[in-house]
């Protein structure tokens, strides 16, 4: 690693462009799910309480089923992709729903999970992204691009994506497990390294918000990058 959470803040210090619109209306559904998506936002780790540790035992169970975790500080949560012994201090960009995504993925899509976190695909580089750290960049990216720190999206991707939560209420955490795949393709297929990982995150984005503003995609599980879940 570059020091202490160095590889996490190069990202989240990123500005992203937005393109504006004009005002639209949600329908009571899209409203009622989007405001409950952001309160989901809002919700920071805290390695206090009871169940946010028992929710990373939960990913470490998920992850190693089969190796006894010795603690909640521990060296073992490396082998995982945290950047130290204390997986929470990775936490302090993204907050819970980073967490709650990762749990998401392994729950819903446990061989795309472990395919991912082992590396099982292609040639790998010889300084591989690190899997946890990973996935929170793979969040916060997803919330600037869906732009859901507003009120209402103003962006064409958030915009879309509102249409889409109307639809399943679980099309963020579907969408997090579909980047977070897509990621991968685009390492593999960009012959990238640890170094590299910011423009392959700005690839993934800029082909996720392609897909979004396909005129078929009516569904989350419409967009063409969902079958990589099933490869």
């Amino acid at each position: 690693m570059v020091g202490p959470r160095a590889w996490i803040g190069a990202l989240f210090n990123r500005n992203s462009r937005r393109e504006k619109f004009h005002d639209y209306n949600l329908s009571p559904l899209q409203e009622q799910r989007l405001l409950r998506l952001q309160e989901r936002l809002h919700m920071p780790f805290d390695e206090t309480r009871p169940g946010h540790q028992e929710a990373l035992r939960t990913l470490w169970c998920a992850a190693f089923p089969d190796v006894a975790l010795k603690g909640m500080i521990s060296e073992q949560w490396k082998d995982m992709g945290w950047q130290g012994p204390n997986p929470s201090t990775d936490f302090r960009g993204c907050g819970f729903i980073s967490l709650e995504n990762l749990l998401y993925y392994s729950r819903t899509y446990p061989a795309s999970f472990r395919r991912l976190l082992l590396k099982q695909d292609g040639k790998r580089a010889t300084w591989e992204y690190p899997f946890a750290v990973a996935g929170i960049n793979v969040s916060f990216m997803l919330i600037r691009m869906l732009d859901l720190h507003s009120a209402k999206p103003k962006c064409l991707p958030g915009i879309n994506f509102v249409k889409l939560l109307g639809e399943d209420e679980e099309a963020f955490d579907v969408l997090y497990c579909i980047a977070f795949e897509l990621m991968d393709a685009q390492w593999l297929a960009m012959h990238a390294s640890y170094m590299e990982f910011n423009e392959v995150l700005q690839a993934t984005r800029t082909q996720l918000e392609r897909e979004l503003s396909l005129e078929d995609v009516h569904r989350i599980k419409d967009l063409p990058a969902y079958n990589l879940l099933y490869q």
